[in-house]
């Protein structure tokens, strides 16, 4: 089957390589659509970063580089492991991603997202969505009824915004600052907006500004460029400043905004990946009590996010803007994203 490997920074290959065997407890996937994510351009700019190394193979799967990227990804059952018997040949699903060892502190806890072996389907092995087939165990494949194949590839980074707004502890009625209208950004406001937040969103791309209010997920639009965004917010909250603040854009300046402008003793939830060690104001965070916060990925989060979907309260849709066969990968796809971003917001690939 065709399947595009990671071979090294800048190094990607479509090539052939073996379908997976299916297993007892696992489920096999035809896969129908796959989106580039933002880990996958850090891995192909500066990786290997999640992906395990040469002569670093991954203490779970035991694999390192050359590995099959892609871990959004939506598809079609085509067979059933021995031992499962809820999922059927035919039904449409997504995958959570993860390979966790269940047995160290977090995983006992619950909190798999922190496994301190923790890998991603796509990245530290296993296969990945950027193939033709995968083979996952039953565990993290989650059925998403009638949501359409190419919208439900998006229910991966939906569920990490979902997750962001957990970890931030944030309600109905609050007013949310998201820094950075990328995917992600983008994404997690719609979350945000479905679970009844007010939603102000900065953001320098005409096209992702357009596509934030296009699409319904803020209620304002700010531009750094043009706006003094600390007064402007300061104006929309009544001279309190917002409740609760999301880091989406991995960039140092916009941190910064963020502790200008979240309410003294709000909260503040860094969602992005950073390639570089940031830095920050230690006194704006000591001096308004400010609480910051990291979240990784998801935990438990599918369920809510598919629901989300199928109650209407989130629409897809409008966030894919390019649709790419797998040899188009890089040429279409991460180059695109990579030169020409403010253009794109989600490409999905058609294996």
């Amino acid at each position: 089957m065709k399947a595009a490997r990671f071979n090294g920074p800048k190094d990607i290959e479509i090539t052939d390589i073996p379908a997976p065997v299916l297993r007892a407890g696992a489920v096999a996937i035809d896969i129908a659509w796959c989106g580039i994510c933002g880990t996958d351009l850090h891995e192909f700019l500066e990786g290997p970063i999640f992906i395990p190394a040469k002569g670093h193979p991954h203490p779970l799967t035991h694999e390192q580089e050359p590995v099959t990227m892609g871990h959004e990804f939506s598809g079609t059952v085509s067979a059933v492991g021995e031992g499962v018997t809820d999922v059927t040949v035919g039904e449409h699903v997504v995958v959570e991603p993860y390979f966790v060892c269940g047995e160290c502190a977090p995983c006992k806890e619950g909190r798999y997202n922190l496994c301190t072996k923790m890998g991603f389907i796509g990245l530290a092995g296993g296969g990945g969505g950027l193939s033709e087939k995968i083979v996952v165990d039953r565990r993290w494949v989650h059925p998403v009824g009638d949501i359409p194949l190419d919208e439900a590839a998006l229910i991966e980074p939906l569920s990490v915004g979902h997750h962001a707004f957990v970890r931030s502890g944030a309600k109905s009625g609050d007013v949310a600052f998201v820094g950075g209208a990328g995917p992600i950004g983008l994404l997690l406001a719609a979350v945000l907006k479905a679970e009844g937040l007010t939603v102000i969103v900065s953001e320098l791309s005409e096209a992702r500004k357009s596509k934030a209010l296009s699409t319904g997920v803020a209620d304002h639009v700010l531009d750094p460029s043009k706006d003094d965004i600390a007064a402007r917010v300061l104006e929309l909250t009544g001279g309190l400043g917002a409740d609760v603040c999301f880091e989406c854009s991995s960039v140092n300046a916009v941190l910064d905004q963020l502790l200008v402008v979240v309410k003294p003793g709000g909260v503040v939830v860094n969602v992005s990946i950073w390639a570089e060690r940031a830095s920050i104001d230690m006194q704006a965070l000591v001096l308004k009590e400010i609480d910051l916060r990291g979240t990784i990925a998801y935990v438990n989060d599918h369920p809510a996010t598919i629901k989300l979907v199928q109650d209407g309260k989130v629409h897809l849709a409008p966030f894919i803007t390019a649709k790419i066969p797998l040899d188009r990968l890089v040429a279409d796809g991460f180059d695109t994203l990579i030169r020409h971003n403010e253009t794109a917001v989600k490409i999905l690939v058609h294996p």
